[in-house]
């Protein structure tokens, strides 16, 4: 006996479909890190704690700790650490998303839009719970844990996201084209960030002629600009925040764009350049 499947008949019904894929494709994205979610979800924080770790130890024998924010010095580390990591791993994340030539792609619910959604998502949702464990676990044991604005400095980690996401798309419309200079750029970029987001310093004690060399990257704003919301005694003169905003809608609308051509243009001989 032959058996239809039912599609949805309404806008509403067929936006709880996709958002049925969508979750079914983060919950695979989280456990593709490691078989068991626990595990995936503990050692992403070992990672962030030891990059804090590494950091703290590395300021304190350099006598770098003069140069921080007067306050909690171990949440000027974290400020920085935490927006870094989630925008680096938002761009890997998505620029290793399955493209149109992927195996995935021959399920009918299943689309490239789907694909980056579940990336982002899944990369959003490890970093935040990551975030809220580590600070949670830092609040209760070592020292209470004050932020001016919270929801602000919440905002700001959310628009470190938004910015990885339009570089991880952009990344990810190039690939299919040209797979090793894709990757090149994706490490080069990573690579820039180590310095270039401002994790390491504050904004506000570089020299003009130095501004120009950090403010091209939107972790740099995004990280200055969360300070300024979780110290009390720290205003951001040389970032914006609608930087980061501006230029991550303009990548998310160029890349999806440039995805969009590419999807159309696929060819199954793609997947063997990958």
């Amino acid at each position: 006996m032959l058996r239809l499947s039912r599609k949805p008949q309404t806008k509403f019904g067929s936006a709880l479909a996709i958002a049925e894929v969508v979750y079914h494709s983060v919950v695979r994205g989280v456990r593709s890190q490691h078989g068991n979610a626990f595990v995936a979800l503990g050692l992403n924080i070992l990672q962030s704690l030891m990059l804090v770790a590494i950091f703290y130890l590395m300021f304190s024998l350099l006598g770098l700790r003069r140069a921080a924010l007067r306050g909690d010095f171990l949440m000027y580390i974290m400020t920085g650490i935490f927006l870094f990591l989630t925008h680096n791993r938002t761009v890997s994340s998505i620029a290793g998303a399955e493209g149109p030539t992927s195996a995935m792609m021959q399920h009918a619910p299943m689309t490239t839009f789907v694909s980056i959604l579940s990336q982002a998502f899944s990369a959003l949702y490890t970093q935040l719970l990551s975030l809220t464990i580590i600070l949670f676990i830092y609040h209760v044991a070592f020292n209470k844990l004050e932020i001016v604005d919270p929801s602000s400095a919440l905002g700001m980690f959310l628009l470190a996201w938004f910015s990885g996401c339009g570089v991880g798309i952009v990344l990810l419309a190039i690939k299919p084209w040209a797979p090793r200079l894709c990757r090149i750029i994706m490490m080069a970029y990573l690579r820039l960030n180590m310095i270039a987001s401002g994790k390491m310093f504050v904004a506000n004690a570089l020299p003009p002629s130095m501004i120009a060399l950090f403010s091209w990257s939107p972790l740099f704003h995004s990280i200055d600009q969360v300070r300024g919301f979780v110290f009390i005694n720290y205003y951001p003169r040389n970032s914006s925040w609608d930087y980061t905003l501006y230029v991550g809608v303009i990548l998310i609308v160029i890349g999806m764009m440039a995805e969009f051509y590419t999807r159309k243009a696929a060819s199954a001989s793609w997947s063997a350049r990958q």
